[in-house]
């Protein structure tokens, strides 16, 4: 069995895209506590205040994980926090011209942990907190809503998250945590049969345990998994040019690679990145 890691740190575009910040958007991604790191891929803040760009679409691409989000200008506790499930595709959603959220980002087999619901219950809409939760998921709001900076709103998720994870006490040697560790380990790149030959289960058990639990297949969340890692290369610089990125990744070839980016992104390559590398073709 492998060791519990976590080698999976997914991005978002305004991680990418610097003219994002450059057109009033402001992303901040921040890491949890070290009792939190197996389950928690950080807690992120955006700001937009452009009043000049009406009509700023905010990109929201798949990364295998899902969020608790906190509307911090919402008019009440209840409307404020929310939860989202996984996603497939990318969504261009419209934003107003004034937005400030607070996000926890649960990697998607410690989401249950902490929510008490499978993440498949959620996937596809938004389920109020206070739905899940109750009453504590009002006082959550508040507190984060109350605080005045961000360590402050840290801090109180991270109490409540802290103390909600020691009356679940997680089986770090359950099916869904053991798969994502493979698929992690893997950047992606294995089968749903070499997975399930690993766990000794059968393809059949393994699929309906991420349907169950996830609403997702095995094989789509590696993909997710894969093009993730994908991004993550590319913002640090290498491969050298996106042929060699669709040979490490698995991609057929560079068509492939530009499909998937299509479908996780709506954008191409070069759209996302906007350059030419080692004077290739653009793609």
């Amino acid at each position: 069995m492998l060791p519990i890691l976590k080698c999976y740190r997914p991005v978002q575009p305004p991680v990418l895209q610097r003219e994002l910040a450059e057109s009033g958007f402001r992303y901040r991604e921040y890491l949890p506590d070290k009792r939190l790191e197996p389950y928690v891929a950080c807690y992120w803040t955006l700001d937009f205040q452009a009043a000049d760009t009406a009509g700023r679409l905010n990109r929201v691409i798949p990364d295998g994980c899902a969020d608790i989000i906190v509307d911090l200008r919402a008019h009440s506790f209840a409307g404020a926090a929310f939860v989202t499930g996984l996603t497939t595709a990318f969504e261009a959603m419209a934003m107003p011209d004034r937005q400030s959220l607070f996000g926890i980002r649960f990697f998607s087999e410690s989401a249950r942990h902490f929510l008490k619901v499978p993440v498949s219950s959620i996937i596809g809409y938004h389920v109020y907190l206070e739905e899940i939760w109750g009453t504590e998921g009002l006082q959550l709001a508040s507190e984060i809503m109350s605080a005045k900076e961000v360590s402050g709103m840290i801090g109180k998720a991270e109490t409540r998250l802290i103390s909600r994870l020691r009356l679940d006490e997680p089986d770090a040697g359950g099916l869904l945590e053991t798969s994502m560790q493979y698929l992690y380990a893997f950047g992606g790149l294995i089968s749903v049969r070499s997975l399930a030959e690993k766990l000794t289960y059968s393809e059949r058990n393994l699929r309906r345990v991420f349907q169950r639990e996830l609403g997702v297949s095995p094989k789509e969340l590696a993909g997710i998994i894969r093009f993730q890692n994908l991004l993550q290369e590319i913002k640090a610089g290498a491969p050298a040019s996106f042929p060699d990125a669709a040979v490490k990744y698995g991609y057929y070839d560079q068509s492939h690679l530009i499909h998937s980016f299509k479908r996780y992104y709506g954008l191409s390559p070069s759209q996302v990145f906007n350059t030419n590398r080692n004077g290739e073709n653009e793609i």
